[in-house]
């Protein structure tokens, strides 16, 4: 095999990652509690980017109740980020799964 076009080869796929990772930084994906008192965002990297509570959620004094819908709420942005990024990687592998890069 040719080695100029294996090196070439690597390169656009590093081009390509590269790409992907901009991507995933610039995305974001948002959940909400199912009651509708907590937003919260990830971006395509899975970080937490930003929780948003009610005023009523917050000044409830129920810990337990906060803590559910800040759960649910994290829950449904973070699976939303997990879906984009596997379709991120997926349109560079052709749908190869390959494990996280």
């Amino acid at each position: 095999m040719d080695m100029r076009h294996l090196l070439e080869q690597a390169k656009n796929l590093e081009k390509a990652l590269a790409e992907i990772d901009e991507r995933l930084a610039a995305h974001v994906s948002e959940g909400v509690s199912e009651d509708g008192r907590v937003h919260a965002k990830v971006n395509g990297q899975g970080d937490v980017v930003e929780l948003v509570l009610s005023d009523d959620l917050a000044t409830s004094g129920d810990a337990e109740l906060v803590a559910r819908t800040c759960l649910a709420a994290l829950s449904a942005a973070t699976t939303a980020s997990r879906l984009f990024r596997e379709e991120q990687r997926a349109s560079l592998t052709g749908g190869l799964k390959l494990p996280e890069f």
